[in-house]
């Protein structure tokens, strides 16, 4: 991995870990459905604008569209919607933290239903990284955590690893950005529907939200996903997915420098055993052959 790989993948980790707290300063003055689908609405048809401007076609076969479609509604109506929703009751430094442990809920589901063999070393990082965040989540729960929201962010965490699991060959067809803009078009639509049944539709106008959300099109919404692929199609998917382990140092960071989140002696060992596991299972993946 060579030197403009390494800040592909730590400019993405800082990017996606970002997303946490600028979602907490949007959630604080908006509906958080109704806020989301926006953003997805948006970043959604910038997307898909620039790719048709490339040349790039909607026209997908049928089963691309379907990964689209479960992806669309896994990762970005679910997973990030939940959060969003529990933005709203804890802190954005526990959910940065429960979405991280993502990649060893892939890795545990496809030990136990799809029949992957782990190894000593990815076994152990398991172990490690469930219990580094289990830590976390039980200090904050005991300090007050609202656990409603807790099991949201780990709702959201499960979905988003059951479509990375079950859906193969997204991206197979077509380019990447109209792909990408796709599925946020179809998490836009779930989460509107759903907004619009469930949410009161008031919104304080101030300008953290502005600047927030703003952010959030453009940085995590835009920008980490077209660096995301760009780094796969550097590294590769496994070697890419090796700077996961980063997120939750950067979650509790940035929770910490934009909104003041404080962070105990707990959580510093939490956070440093979690993105230990996390680093092991994704190096023993590495490792595997074939």
């Amino acid at each position: 991995m060579d030197i403009r790989a390494i800040a592909m993948g730590l400019a993405f980790s800082l990017m996606w870990s970002s997303a946490f707290a600028t979602a907490r300063v949007i959630v604080a003055d908006a509906p958080p459905l109704m806020a989301l689908s926006a953003r997805f609405l948006i970043s959604g048809l910038i997307a898909v604008g620039i790719a048709r401007a490339m040349g790039q076609s909607w026209h997908l076969p049928r089963a691309q569209w379907r990964s689209v479609a479960i992806f669309g509604l896994c990762q970005n109506a679910i997973y990030l919607g939940l959060n969003f929703v529990a933005l709203q009751w804890v802190e954005a430094s526990l959910a940065s933290i429960i979405a991280s442990a993502m990649p060893l809920i892939v890795a545990a589901l496809g030990w136990a239903f799809q029949g992957e063999r782990l190894t000593r070393g990815a076994v152990l990082g398991l172990l490690a990284g469930f219990a580094g965040v289990a830590l976390i989540m039980g200090s904050r729960l005991s300090g007050g955590a609202d656990p409603l929201g807790v099991l949201f962010c780990v709702g959201g965490a499960t979905a988003l690893a059951v479509a990375t699991r079950t859906v193969r060959g997204v991206t197979a067809s077509g380019g990447l950005l109209m792909v990408v803009g796709l599925q946020m078009l179809v998490g836009s639509a779930a989460l509107a529907g759903i907004a619009l049944l469930a949410e009161p539709l008031t919104v304080n106008p101030s300008l953290p939200l502005a600047l927030a959300f703003a952010y959030q099109i453009l940085v995590p919404g835009l920008a980490a996903t077209l660096l995301w692929f760009a780094l796969i199609g550097r590294v590769g998917a496994v070697k890419a997915s090796a700077f996961h382990f980063l997120n939750p140092f950067f979650g509790v960071l940035v929770a910490m420098a934009l909104l003041g989140e404080s962070v105990g002696l707990l959580d510093i060992l939490g956070v440093a055993v979690a993105a230990g596991g996390i680093l092991a299972v994704q190096l023993a993946r590495l490792r595997a052959p074939g």
